[in-house]
């Protein structure tokens, strides 16, 4: 930014009274003081005259300062040279020019600072203090006045710096706390997506019942007719659930209360699918299932399910076993496997199906590890998950 620019800036600055009239005041007691400490021990002359106007003109001049520092320490600067009394406002004009310029600018008005105080103890006596003493004091305070100014500079923009990396920091912030959130709600809509993925396989398994078997008793019709009314209402609820979930500006409220599934769940969840016809083999060999972190016990559960899920869809009739075993530091082993349908090949959809997507991305958030492949005639899906001590 160049001095023009600068000037510009601080011309359309508005100081405020209390700036104001502490400027004034400061200026009006430093002339005062130089007046009175100059004259009372001498008869009073055409010098006394010439001290009063250049002081009032300085007190002034000060006070245009605060809008114009570099054109109101020029003026000062050419009062110094005619009158002691504009020495204080001058070297508060100075120090303002330091605080606001470039070190070059500043440095230039202290040499001119100097100079002019050079011209008037040339041609006006300092009370016993010899002019190079003298000149050296005036030179030491003007570099004292610049290195002031530098270092209210380099505070200023440290502290802007610092602001505007918290300003930074809280954007950011922000922006995680977003991030979490959509992270958040694709994790319920994958968890959502699992849970109706199974229902609503178990409700085709009974409708297919219905449509194939058309001679079954009316009690047998009647309660595969009901418990498809009982899987569309639970299906209905939990697509309720997972919109209301999705909707919600804080994910996990509004309808979150729903218990996430352990291991213990897992025996039930085999029960479903052998009410639905399949007929799963349940090998279970878990140390301390109660004590599984939550998110193991939910992977491992999701992983059974799957598996149990795309075996009534694409292996229908076929056996299934599942087997499940570990414990601490061992880390849960879990296998499913089930015959491939005679004449038929693993179908595409177990491959790379969303599912399975869906599930390895869920494995590996665990810190786990998902594989899946057709091999003797068999589908086999199996998972390591570890389970920290």
């Amino acid at each position: 930014m160049n001095d023009v620019e600068v000037g510009c800036q601080d011309g359309d600055r508005r100081p405020g009274a209390a700036a104001v009239a502490v400027t004034l005041a400061a200026s009006v007691a430093m002339v005062a003081v130089t007046v009175v400490s100059w004259w009372v021990d001498r008869p009073a002359g055409p010098l006394l005259v010439l001290d009063v106007t250049a002081g009032a003109l300085s007190c002034l001049v000060t006070v245009l300062t605060l809008w114009r520092p570099l054109a109101g320490t020029a003026v000062l600067t050419v009062l110094a040279v005619v009158s002691a009394a504009a020495t204080g406002p001058a070297t508060l004009g100075a120090l303002r020019v330091a605080r606001h310029r470039r070190f070059a600018v500043a440095a230039a008005v202290a040499v001119a600072g100097v100079a002019a105080h050079a011209v008037q103890g040339a041609w006006r006596a300092k009370g016993g203090l010899s002019y190079g003493w003298w000149l050296a004091l005036v030179a030491l305070g003007y570099a004292a006045l610049l290195g002031w100014g530098a270092w209210a500079q380099a505070r200023a923009a440290l502290v802007g710096s610092l602001q505007e990396r918290a300003r930074r920091a809280e954007a950011e912030q922000g922006r995680r706390v977003a991030e979490a959130r959509m992270l958040e709600r694709r994790l319920i809509a994958r968890e959502m997506h699992d849970v109706l993925a199974h229902r609503l396989s178990l409700l085709a398994t009974f409708a297919g019942a219905l449509e194939y078997r058309p001679d079954s008793s009316p009690e047998q019709l009647s309660r595969a007719a009901g418990v498809v009314r009982e899987g569309v209402h639970q299906a209905l609820e939990e697509l309720r659930e997972v919109i209301s979930l999705l909707r919600d500006d804080e994910p996990g409220e509004g309808g979150g209360s729903r218990p996430q599934p352990v291991l213990a769940d897992v025996p039930r969840l085999v029960a479903e699918s052998r009410g639905a016809g399949t007929d799963v083999l349940l090998r279970e060999s878990v140390e301390e299932p109660a004590q599984a972190p939550p998110s193991v016990a939910r992977t491992a559960y999701r992983v059974i399910q799957e598996g149990l899920t795309n075996a009534r869809k694409h292996a229908a009739g076929q056996p299934v076993h599942v087997d499940l075993r570990g414990g601490p530091v061992a880390g849960l082993q879990i296998d499913v496997r089930n015959a491939l349908t005679p004449g038929r090949t693993a179908p595409a959809g177990w491959s790379g199906g969303a599912g399975l997507v869906g599930l390895t991305e869920r494995v590996q958030l665990a810190g786990g590890r998902l594989d899946h492949q057709a091999i003797d005639g068999e589908f086999r899906l199996h998972a390591r998950l570890p389970w920290p001590a």
